[in-house]
């Protein structure tokens, strides 16, 4: 099977899911940008609970995602980086992933689409998985609905996916919070390292 994807920050463990199991994606290119979704935005785990964390953009509503630009609004790259060290400091992979998560947050990028497709090209890496990606050359309005995830990987209401499992793991705030489930790809690879594959 392969799988439509949209573009996506951190993407969640979901999205990592499909790209490791499905025999290749399709990462939408040519959709208009959609607010409140996991294409500028992941979900981390702290001591008080999920917390969001939102690259802005510059919007056009005339724009295909690939051409979306990062606005510097409110000095984010600052903030994500603060916000994941201070999540993922204690946990037992922090210190092994930390140079590598750093960098997206010590350049300047102009464009969505290309900050987004260097995480996701790393994260392959610190998985060790080898997908086959491919790209829009266009707009698919109607795609086949059991496999076009665009839409239905989000964090808010997602509709039933019948092929995403998820199995609890070890968290750092699971005795607190209780386990949380399909967080940023982040959680999952501070928490249980090269052993992160397993569980997608």
């Amino acid at each position: 099977m392969t799988a439509l994807l949209s573009t996506t920050y951190f993407g969640p463990v979901q999205w990592y899911q499909k790209l490791y199991r499905c025999s290749g994606v399709w990462i939408e290119c040519h959709e208009h940008f959609i607010k409140q979704t996991y294409r500028n935005r992941c979900v981390i785990a702290t001591t008080h609970g999920p917390q969001t964390l939102t690259v802005p953009v510059i919007h056009d509503a005339a724009a295909a995602i690939r051409d979306i630009r990062i606005s510097d609004h409110g000095n984010w790259r600052h903030l994500h980086w603060n916000a994941i060290r201070s999540a993922y400091g204690d946990s037992p992979f922090f210190e092994f992933y930390a140079d590598d998560l750093a960098r997206f947050f010590e350049k300047k990028w102009e464009f969505l689409f290309d900050l987004n497709e260097a995480i996701i090209a790393k994260m392959c890496v610190l998985l060790d998985i080898d997908p086959y990606i491919w790209y829009t050359t266009y707009y698919e309005k109607d795609a086949d609905e059991s496999t076009d995830f665009r839409n239905a990987i989000r964090p808010k209401s997602p509709p039933p996916d019948p092929t995403f499992t998820t199995k609890p793991y070890y968290q750092v705030f699971a005795q607190k919070n209780g386990f949380l489930e399909n967080l940023s790809i982040i959680d999952l690879l501070m928490n249980e390292g090269n052993e992160a594959v397993l569980y997608l």
